[in-house]
């Protein structure tokens, strides 16, 4: 249990909350350290849990019955929303999607302004787990002038009927053929070059394309045969 000594939620006038806390309540703190360990130290296993026991943590704080906003204008309050997003991803990358997926849905309940950005990777989760019509609950939350939205749309219909829908695939053609190029390419070197370009005050849509592909390689190894029909395509 939760020593309430160590941490207290505080009702603001925006109508949110804020998460006060110490030691392991510090989300801020334990953030830090988390990608300390990730990518000063290399190890990625002991940062992936130290934020998976932190979420826990914030889940175990909060009301189970009661709905709650948090107030992302707080530092130690946004480190505990920015946990649960970095700890969903984790999930995400070892294909753990109903998990991740459920932190996602939390995410979006405790921060309905999606500060995060997290629905489009949920969508990506709900396409995985071949979960159609809750992608197509919150796929009108995607802007269409996000590629990753016809992307998205392209690989449902693919998912669901084994073909390329020649509509989206033509907006992606037309509209966003640096994505399209990308994801039909051989090879995605995550190169000097590359690193340079994320670092720029505006990478280029090349560059965006390329890290859209990083992000989701692991959605392409185990369905390769999307990708395989979008170059035949």
């Amino acid at each position: 249990m939760a020593k309430q000594s160590n941490f207290s939620l505080n009702p603001t006038p925006n109508q949110t909350f804020e998460i006060e806390g110490r030691g392991e309540y510090d989300f801020s703190a334990i953030l830090r350290h988390s990608y300390q360990l990730q990518e000063q130290e290399g190890d990625v296993e002991a940062a992936c849990n130290e934020r998976f026991h932190a979420f826990q943590r914030i889940v175990e704080i909060l009301p189970e019955d009661e709905e709650m906003t948090l107030e992302w204008e707080h530092s130690n309050t946004r480190a505990a929303l920015e946990m649960v997003y970095a700890s969903a991803i984790d999930h995400f990358l070892i294909n753990d999607f109903e998990m991740a997926a459920g932190m996602f849905e939390m995410l979006l309940d405790l921060d309905p302004e999606d500060h995060t950005g997290c629905v489009t990777t949920l969508a990506f989760c709900y396409i995985a787990m071949e979960e159609y019509e809750l992608f197509d609950d919150i796929s009108n939350d995607i802007s269409d002038k996000q590629p990753e939205k016809h992307l998205l749309t392209l690989w449902a219909e693919f998912r669901s009927t084994s073909v390329i829908s020649d509509g989206e695939f033509r907006v992606l053609s037309s509209k966003h053929k640096h994505l399209l190029e990308e994801f039909c390419a051989e090879q995605h070197p995550a190169d000097e070059e590359y690193l340079r370009g994320l670092e720029a005050d505006t990478p280029s849509r090349q560059v965006l394309a390329r890290q859209l592909w990083l992000q989701t390689e692991n959605l392409w190894t185990l369905h390769p045969d999307f990708i395989d029909a979008l170059r035949k395509k």
